[in-house]
């Protein structure tokens, strides 16, 4: 499965370096991403402004499927709970420029900062664990996913090259078609494709006829060129 998440930043993604990620945050060093585009928003707006630029969202498509395939390490929290409380102490605590975990992927809510300046009050003693956990009972769902090393980045995709795979996939699948239902050689097949206006179409996004399967691009074509 392919979730959608998104980055919010003062500008567009282009490649990602762990490098130049931050230690000491919730989930340790990493690139996060959110479920929640809204999140995103809210925080390319205020990384914006920060840099007097109007802030970007990054959208990414988010192999979930292959954490298994690949055998990596993944640790959700499903909210606020005490072992979420514990394991983000751990890492905001860390100086060090080694991981205070082992994980390839963390995904739990965010420690936003009315949460963090709470999560000081407990370290400091002024409130209890308990106390703390029960003021987040009503808080509104949050969302963030770091991906901790550079085997998880594998899992993320931009949009764009999401696009880029489907069209390879329909073009291959759609060629072969031809080819077998028309008899056309593989030169003949690839050239009525590429210049059907079907293929014009597709190619042009904004249409989003790559959300098609191959099969119903296939009968357009079928139609326009009626062989």
């Amino acid at each position: 499965m392919i979730r959608q998440v998104y980055h919010g930043s003062y500008a567009k993604i282009d490649e990602i370096n762990l490098s130049f990620c931050h230690k000491g945050r919730d989930f340790g060093r990493g690139f996060y991403v959110t479920a929640i585009r809204s999140q995103a928003e809210y925080w390319a707006a205020r990384k914006g402004k920060w840099r007097n630029t109007q802030g970007e969202v990054t959208e990414f498509g988010f192999h979930e499927d292959l954490i298994r395939i690949y055998k990596l390490k993944h640790l959700h929290f499903e909210g606020y709970t005490e072992d979420w409380l514990d394991f983000i102490i751990i890492n905001r605590d860390n100086t060090s420029e080694q991981q205070a975990h082992d994980y390839d992927i963390v995904e739990g809510p965010v420690a936003d900062d009315e949460v963090a300046t709470r999560v000081r009050d407990y370290i400091r003693g002024e409130i209890t664990k308990e106390q703390f956990l029960s003021e987040l009972t009503y808080k509104s769902t949050t969302n963030q996913i770091c991906f901790c090393t550079k085997q998880s980045l594998n899992l993320l995709i931009t949009q764009k090259d999401n696009i880029d795979g489907i069209f390879a996939g329909m073009d291959e699948e759609i060629v072969n078609a031809l080819m077998i239902d028309y008899e056309f050689n593989e030169t003949e097949a690839i050239d009525i494709y590429y210049t059907s206006n079907t293929y014009t179409q597709l190619a042009d996004e904004s249409t989003e006829l790559y959300k098609k399967t191959w099969q119903e691009i296939y009968e357009m074509l079928k139609k326009e060129i009626k062989i």
